[in-house]
């Protein structure tokens, strides 16, 4: 559910960027609507990035990438150095 949201949210974010590209080529002199839609990208994104932070804090995400195998190969090594 949440990877769903996440995905929708991200969609949002580019339907909103595209939007204000679409107002920035079509209305050259006036740039309120470009303005507006930049301003709404920029909220989603920040409430994505709270969002995110809320399920890591909480357990509900999990890091996976290659930083976090790194980091438990270290951990695994300096404890077999023990």
């Amino acid at each position: 559910m949440l990877k769903i949201l996440i995905i929708l949210v991200f969609l949002t974010i580019i339907a909103s960027l595209g939007t204000a590209l679409f107002h920035l080529i079509k209305h050259k002199e006036s740039s309120k609507k470009t303005v507006k839609a930049l301003t709404y990208r920029i909220s989603i994104s920040l409430a994505l990035f709270i969002l995110l932070s809320i399920a890591f804090m909480t357990g509900l995400i999990q890091p996976t990438g290659i930083g976090m195998q790194m980091q438990l190969q270290k951990a695994k090594m300096a404890e077999q150095q023990k």
